[in-house]
């Protein structure tokens, strides 16, 4: 039997990249899952019949969808012990005199409003003894022009993992945060020419970009029984970038 056998969990943002990398390694471990997507129907489809987890679709920033995404995950699994709050959007870098209003919207709305919906909802409905991962970035960390927004993004979603951590302690719930730095992913390809893929590479002590199995080894430690002395924590994930 796998380390997580018999836990069940969400997992927002879970049909592609680092999201369906952490679904396909839970679903290993033994754990039931559910996993929610906003447009890839697709790719949510394949990785439900490679690995037997159950997809919702919802938008993070609607409160209500968000309702619904626990709601049907609790009707396929019963009571959950763990949330992995994965999904966010990364729209064109834009310097700060050149990001639109609404790049700041949605991007603000996704992963930071629909991470904090996430935690309020897991507040109230994850059983003692569980366990909440969020997701940051390097960014954070690594300032570079054009990501203001996203970078903030993530700086409020670290400060809510850590006075969540202490809200939640009473009931011994855990709550962490993994900060992947250059992961190998649709995204990270979409933002970024290969020439500095390439240099991101170089930068990392272990000479290559990340993946999203290494990702997913810290979640699933995060989200098992190995880590319960661990909480209000931001772990960087980033292969020792220089």
């Amino acid at each position: 039997m796998g380390s997580l056998a018999g836990r069940t969990v969400l997992v927002t943002g879970g049909s592609r990249g680092i999201g369906r990398a952490i679904v396909e390694r839970l679903t290993t471990d033994g754990a039931r899952v559910v996993f929610g997507y906003h447009q890839a129907e697709d790719a949510a489809k394949e990785v439900a019949a490679a690995t037997g987890a159950h997809p919702v679709r919802a938008d993070l920033a609607d409160s209500a969808a968000v309702a619904g995404l626990f709601a049907a995950a609790e009707r396929e699994t019963g009571p959950l012990d763990v949330l992995v709050a994965n999904a966010a959007v990364w729209l064109p870098h834009s310097r700060i005199e050149e990001a639109s209003e609404e790049t700041y919207d949605r991007v603000m709305a996704v992963n930071t409003k629909g991470t904090f919906l996430a935690l309020q909802h897991a507040s109230t409905r994850l059983r003692d003894g569980g366990r909440v991962i969020t997701m940051s970035s390097i960014g954070v960390r690594r300032p570079t022009p054009g990501n203001a927004v996203y970078a903030a993004s993530k700086a409020a979603v670290e400060q809510f993992t850590a006075v969540a951590a202490q809200e939640l302690g009473p009931r011994r719930i855990t709550v962490n945060c993994v900060a992947p730095g250059a992961t190998d992913t649709e995204m990270l390809r979409q933002s970024l020419p290969p020439r500095l893929l390439e240099r991101a590479a170089r930068n990392t002590v272990l000479g290559r970009l990340g993946t999203g199995d290494d990702i997913a080894g810290i979640v699933a430690f995060l989200a098992g029984p190995d880590s319960g002395w661990i909480t209000g924590q931001t772990i960087s994930a980033t292969g020792g970038m220089l």
